[in-house]
């Protein structure tokens, strides 16, 4: 089985070409609407893998390349982000998958700091849904282009007129299709290709396990083989011409305007017209702001930024894995490079492409590259790495958390692996670690945005750490930031309690708004900073 592995290039490659022919891109969506399958389809049509993860029936079902953890398959659900690179065309796509369930949109906004463009999954019988219009407007506030995807068309949906309106009206974007759907939803035949005027029919395969069959046809022959179908497609391709909904590339690049494709990914049908609009239309990598603002070149000395840690993909070894997005010059294996935030050197002996669990050995990388960094146990997420004059990209912000709980080892002898598999949850980000001189370190708080984050950091530790935890949920729902000198003022007040953080901040919780709203009524000058996400 091929593992997109990409060939190393010659050392005195051109950097700037081989940033080109590259796209970093993320799929975001609802829970369940098919991002994982999408990916393997992705993978699958890119001649990454050989059998997609599908068959009839969930009974049936094999578990998604991407989706590696045992809990992630229990449940149906991504919780951690993967990275896949994937040969097409002469360009190589760098594709990170993202959480699906919206408790790990934290996770999702550091994925989405490292991509260049945005897949948008939507179900077509549901339209926009809460968590895909939240992960849109991050994708909107940091400028990144967005590709949408109807996908489950094989099921009966909406119209598709109307989910054009709905994309206009809840984001604002003016949807411009490339493929139009021939036969309703729930029927679904083929495509449309609006560029071309032809028709494509999609043949399906046993359970979506193998490449679907695409037949192209010319508008007479599709209209004797559809009919009906075939008329009503093209007469509402024709409204959307006259209505301007054309592709432009420059206001899809400014976020104005979004290519609209149609898919089933679950029966591998639009697959190859969401590679080919990826080629086409998504930008590569370009120069990237630093924290001072000035832009970083795709050919200066290298440059790459930490937006993911995790641990456990590696269940022979308990190692660790830096995920990092290279943003300038060329990676070369086992090069000394620096950490911005501590100023240290870091040396990359041991580094990776992950494809989900499985890894190859990676010599070098280039600008939109994802690369794993083994054993990185002195990095944390959002460090710079540099060669050359010292830079450092904009911190990831740190999400604000609604949800508070003590952790305890169930066994007290079992302490030397509860510490460090807090450590490792907390560097990783899957929750943040709170601590106290009062509750001392075999108690800590853990602090999440969503109840979910709970639930994995507790099967972790007893799975990947041998110490099962105790959890006991407690009354807090507000985190602010304050400073050491209002710290032992707040932690005085009723139901207050002032905790540090592992980045060192100290946070003061709340068990509510109002009481909030009290202590800044007694105490007006108090420092209490919100802590924000975007």
């Amino acid at each position: 089985m091929g593992h997109g592995v990409i060939s190393t290039a010659p050392q005195d490659a051109d950097v700037a070409a081989q940033a080109g022919s590259r796209r970093s891109f993320a799929v975001i969506s609802h829970p369940d609407a098919g991002k994982s399958t999408l990916t393997e389809a992705l993978a699958l049509h890119a001649h990454a893998i050989n059998e997609a993860g599908h068959t009839n029936g969930k009974s049936g079902r094999r578990h998604t390349v991407s989706d590696w953890m045992d809990i992630e398959q229990a449940r149906g659900i991504s919780i951690s982000s993967a990275s896949l690179q994937l040969n097409y065309r002469d360009t190589v796509l760098n594709l990170v998958d993202t959480p699906g369930h919206a408790d790990f949109s934290e996770d999702t906004y550091r994925v989405l700091s490292a991509v260049d463009a945005a897949v948008m999954l939507i179900d077509a019988a549901k339209g926009l849904e809460t968590q895909t219009m939240k992960l849109f407007n991050v994708c909107k506030h940091r400028g990144i282009p967005i590709i949408t995807v109807i996908n489950k068309w094989d099921r009966p949906g909406l119209d598709p007129l109307a989910l054009m309106d709905e994309i206009t009206e809840r984001t604002g974007l003016s949807p411009t299709p490339r493929t139009w759907p021939v036969g309703s939803a729930g029927d679904f035949r083929g495509v449309l290709d609006r560029r071309t005027g032809q028709y494509v029919h999609f043949t399906a395969t046993a359970g979506g396990a193998h490449i679907a069959p695409e037949d192209v046809l010319g508008p007479e022959d599709a209209a004797a083989q559809e009919g009906e179908a075939w008329t009503t497609a093209v007469e509402e391709a024709d409204l959307l011409s006259i209505s301007g909904a054309d592709h432009d590339q420059e206001t899809f690049l400014a976020g104005v305007s979004t290519p609209v494709l149609f898919a089933a990914a679950v029966r591998n049908f639009g697959v190859h017209a969401l590679l080919d609009t990826l080629v086409d239309l998504a930008p590569a990598p370009a120069p990237r702001p630093t924290a001072v603002g000035e832009a970083r070149a795709v050919e200066d000395p290298f440059s790459a930024f930490v937006f993911k840690m995790q641990a456990g993909m590696d269940t022979s070894h308990r190692d660790r894995l830096a995920f990092v997005r290279v943003c300038s010059g060329t990676f070369e294996r086992g090069m000394v490079v620096t950490c911005a935030r501590t100023g240290r050197p870091f040396a990359t002996k041991y580094a990776q492409q992950a494809f989900g669990r499985e890894r190859a050995v990676i010599e070098q990388a280039f600008p939109g590259d994802v690369v794993g960094l083994v054993n990185a146990t002195d990095l944390r997420v959002g460090d710079t790495l540099y060669l050359g004059p010292a830079i450092e990209y904009p911190a990831l912000p740190t999400f604000a958390p609604e949800h508070f709980a003590t952790v305890r080892a169930r066994d007290a002898g079992r302490y030397k692996q509860f510490r460090r598999g807090i450590a490792q949850l907390s560097a990783e980000g899957v929750v943040q670690v709170l601590r106290s001189d009062l509750r001392g370190d075999q108690a800590p708080v853990l602090a999440a945005v969503g109840p979910m984050q709970f639930e994995v950091a507790q099967h972790r530790m007893a799975s990947e750490f041998n110490a099962p935890v105790h959890l006991e949920t407690l009354s807090y729902s507000l985190a602010l930031r304050t400073t050491a000198e209002w710290a032992p003022v707040l932690d005085g007040e009723l139901g207050v309690e002032v905790l540090r953080r592992e980045d060192g901040d100290l946070l003061a919780l709340f068990p509510d708004k109002w009481r909030l709203q009290s202590v800044r009524r007694v105490h007006p000058d108090a420092a209490l900073e919100p802590l924000v996400a975007a």
